[in-house]
């Protein structure tokens, strides 16, 4: 098994995790407990292949991911009354997500030996847009549009990294690596300490 599978498959199971927790605290039923799981779980990876031209996309290439958000999705279906704070392991689980999902991005457009920009951005777009679609259907505020947290700019420091040592290196287990670690390290500063970058302030214009 490819670097790049073992990647998506530990995205999509992290990520459906984080989109079953969502479901549970909208109160949906199994049903809807699946259907937001998957959707969190292939959303990034799904425009990353498409922006990619990668045919088949991914999950329909291997159906076996969608069996595993639908399994993650049964899992918190029946155990999601446990958690003391759903919410608390939505934003850890998500920030692990994160990590592995924009080292998939990162893999998959370092296979197609796509220029070190392109490399960057399906990193970002494959770390935050199933989060984004979450977030989106459960009516929330997208967790990548929180004020100054460290989000997407966790996952364009990673990316970053991964094109930097990209060009040093063909080692990927250090490229992927270094990525997973700078992102999750960012994101896990950002929820742990408050890490956060400044935002802009409006200012009354001049008489």
């Amino acid at each position: 098994m490819s670097a790049l599978s073992l990647l998506d498959y530990a995205s999509v199971l992290v990520f459906a995790l984080t989109g079953a927790l969502a479901a549970s605290r909208k109160q949906l039923d199994l049903v809807g407990f699946a259907f937001l799981a998957c959707l969190t779980a292939v959303g990034g990876g799904t425009l990353r292949d498409v922006l990619l031209d990668r045919n088949p996309v991914f999950w329909i290439a291997t159906p076996g991911y969608i069996g595993i958000a639908c399994a993650a999705a049964g899992l918190i279906f029946f155990t999601a009354h446990l958690a003391e704070s759903r919410y608390r392991w939505l934003l850890w689980l998500d920030s692990f997500a994160l990590a592995v999902a924009v080292a998939a991005g990162v893999a998959a457009a370092l296979t197609m030996v796509q220029p070190w920009p392109i490399v960057v951005i399906m990193g970002i777009l494959t770390g935050c847009a199933g989060g984004l679609m979450r977030d989106v259907v459960c009516n929330e505020v997208p967790l990548v549009l929180t004020q100054g947290e460290l989000y997407v700019s966790a996952a364009f420091a990673g990316s970053l990294l991964a094109a930097v040592l990209a060009a040093f290196t063909d080692d990927m287990t250090m490229i992927l690596g270094g990525c997973a670690v700078v992102t999750w390290g960012l994101r896990a500063g950002s929820l742990a300490f408050g890490w956060r970058l400044p935002v802009y302030r409006g200012r009354p214009p001049r008489a």
